[in-house]
């Protein structure tokens, strides 16, 4: 237990740490926040930074304004917040897409994907899976992959470098079946419609964006990223129980900010960030989405190891298969 010194010790110890965060940055926050989504309205991290930002708002007690800040795939909005004063008006809904996989596929970037940011909370991870339309006449990957052993079958991907275009150039790989053909887009939503069209056999796409057609029936996934069988579609197999235990991955989003955050600042929205992801109507969104937050989220240190990780694994990948975006 603890005696009456200890908290004592523990009061003036408090006591000081606020003042510390009042000169510091006067009373942060005392104004708006900025939270930049660097991809478009409508998709995934426009999505969560929404359902983010009011929660984010009411823990703080001052308003939290989402800004899309897109191109490049993710890069233009994640160099602003790279230049952008370390003062905690600025924060960063970060990307796998971005801090991973264009690390690992572009020459190079306009920051440091970890030492230019403050990378405080792992918020959600989305598996990939690989669609096909209803009619299509691949019922299952094996039929999938043993076409593509023989004959062309196109995949569609969000881009050249995408995690879907290296998902795609693995499972090439892994299955032998080298006319497995990649097809970039500019984002996913050409691609599916290339898929609904006829254009192209199949796409590999985060599931976020596809859960309506899945359950509407107009589409067909064939085989999931995630560890295991998603518990709102059983029927998806793993990659992994297939056969293809190296693409099981996620693409995640995280809250992060330029480098230099002073560390209250720090400690405050890694205090209050899980616990909001844990919220019931957050939770409840989130699994209709089948995007969910780890428990517990990596915060830290271990958000920034499990970076490093990926980072190294996916630059492993594309140099495997000479994936380099110009």
């Amino acid at each position: 237990m603890l005696n009456r010194r200890h908290l004592f010790g523990l009061a003036a110890a408090g006591a000081l740490a606020k003042p510390s965060l009042s000169l510091a940055q006067g009373a942060w926050p005392n104004r708006s926040i900025r939270l930049v989504a660097q991809f478009p309205p409508g998709g995934l991290v426009d999505t969560v930074s929404r359902l983010l930002a009011p929660q984010l708002a009411a823990a703080l007690g001052q308003s939290v304004v989402v800004e899309n800040r897109a191109g490049a795939g993710g890069v233009i909005g994640t160099d602003n917040v790279a230049k952008s004063p370390a003062d905690g008006y600025t924060l960063l809904v970060s990307h796998a897409s971005v801090h991973v996989f264009a690390t690992a596929t572009r020459p190079t970037l306009p920051f440091d994907p970890i030492n230019d940011f403050t990378h405080m909370v792992h918020l959600v991870e989305a598996p990939n899976i690989i669609l096909v339309r209803a009619d299509s006449p691949f019922q299952t990957l094996e039929q999938y992959v043993t076409a593509a052993r023989t004959r062309p079958v196109r995949f569609g991907s969000s881009g050249i470098g995408s995690a879907p275009h290296l998902l795609g150039a693995m499972l090439s790989a892994e299955a032998r079946a080298p006319n497995l053909d990649h097809v970039p887009y500019a984002g996913s939503a050409p691609a599916m419609q290339d898929v609904l069209a006829r254009n192209i056999e199949s796409m590999i796409d985060p599931i976020t964006t596809n859960v309506q057609q899945l359950r509407e029936g107009s589409l067909r996934a064939l085989a999931v990223s995630s560890p295991q069988r998603l518990p709102a579609f059983p029927n998806i197999p793993t990659f992994a129980e297939l056969g293809f235990p190296k693409l099981t991955s996620a693409q995640w989003l995280g809250l992060s900010a330029p480098k230099g955050l002073p560390a209250p600042i720090v400690q405050r929205l890694t205090e209050i960030t899980p616990p909001i992801l844990q919220r019931p109507e957050l939770m409840e969104r989130f699994s209709s989405l089948q995007t969910l937050p780890r428990s517990p989220a990596p915060t830290g240190d271990a958000f920034v190891a499990l970076m490093r990780q990926e980072i190294a694994e996916w630059t492993t990948v594309a140099r495997q298969f000479n994936i380099v975006v110009s």
